[in-house]
């Protein structure tokens, strides 16, 4: 069946500015780190793309090295892209970075000019794409010289290749550094995408100030805290969560324990504001990023997290009852 995009697409989905630039993201991006890869359905993952299309999500967040297999979300993406999507190219944000392992030798990872042209060579072929929008440093690299990789950002958008560029990951002082090169080369860094939850706040610590001050925008992923964040470990750990698995570097039993507590009280505010855990979450973080990066394994979860957009205001009462139940233990 043809896919035709739902006319309504734009009527809910709020639109917000990055940083100083003229490109506005949707408050909610849908990542394609998890359940992408070529160890999942395709139909599913096809799904869930057209179905956050159609509720006006227009940012499409991947990297060189999501799977699994690395290499195969931007493969699938390419492949929906190529089948249902090549007439809305231009209403779609797509993102893609280059930072982490992705072949072998000394050249497949880290920040050199060499890997990330290289890299980004690789994705835009998976991806069938002569562009993408944004490219991203995924880490700092601490051996390149830092000239070096925004010098490769830098001559990837006089390529034509990216339009903008952006960093991931990096500290407030390498953030300040990269912005600065960048700044001087004539391609202003666009965006900065951290790590960043009710659980996950040291971006707080300095690099929103800087960001403010440098007119950058940022994403945050990992909002529900790797699912954390969500109705699932309400009572328990379940046992086919991704916590409850022996080889997850990312979530594990003793990092949900000690939290049972505060996602019960979380959860008692959430229901209070007539939202779910996962949506109060999303709406709290959109109170400092300008878009956050959710994952989605079906799309009544797709679903449930854009209904995060019904409502991001928060009395001051609310903000208080959330600062005590965090420093609660």
């Amino acid at each position: 069946m043809t896919y035709q995009a739902a006319e309504n697409r734009y009527a809910s989905m709020p639109y917000r500015r990055c940083g100083h630039s003229g490109l506005k993201l949707p408050a909610i991006s849908l990542g394609l780190w998890h359940n992408f890869g070529d160890n999942k359905p395709f139909d599913n993952s096809r799904a869930m793309l057209l179905r956050a299309f159609d509720l006006g999500i227009t940012h499409f967040d991947l990297a060189n090295n999501y799977g699994p297999r690395p290499g195969a979300a931007e493969e699938t993406f390419g492949r929906v892209l190529k089948q249902d999507l090549r007439a809305y190219r231009d209403e779609m944000i797509v993102s893609t970075k280059a930072g982490w392992e992705m072949w072998p030798g000394p050249y497949g990872e880290w920040g050199s000019r060499k890997y990330l042209m290289a890299s980004l060579d690789q994705s835009l072929q998976r991806m069938g794409l002569e562009y993408v929008d944004i490219f991203y440093s995924h880490r700092p690299d601490p051996e390149t010289p830092m000239a070096e990789t925004m010098g490769a950002l830098d001559a990837i958008v006089r390529q034509g290749k990216a339009l903008y560029v952006g960093i991931s990951s990096y500290s407030p002082a390498q953030t300040l550094e990269a912005a600065s090169i960048l700044q001087a080369l004539g391609t202003p860094c666009l965006i900065h995408q951290p790590k960043y939850s009710m659980f996950e706040r040291e971006i707080e610590q300095g690099l929103t100030q800087v960001l403010s001050d440098s007119g950058i925008g940022s994403i945050a992923f990992c909002p529900l805290a790797q699912g954390l964040l969500t109705s699932r470990y309400l009572n328990d750990i379940p046992a086919d969560s991704r916590a409850a698995a022996l080889d997850n570097h990312f979530l594990n039993g003793d990092a949900v324990t000690p939290r049972l507590m505060q996602l019960r009280q979380l959860n008692d505010l959430a229901l209070q504001r007539g939202q779910t855990l996962a949506q109060m979450a999303l709406a709290w973080a959109l109170l400092t990023v300008t878009s956050v990066i959710i994952g989605a394994s079906r799309v009544s979860q797709l679903e449930e997290n854009v209904g995060a957009i019904a409502n991001l205001a928060f009395s001051a009462a609310e903000l208080q009852e959330i600062e005590r139940i965090l420093a609660s233990t």
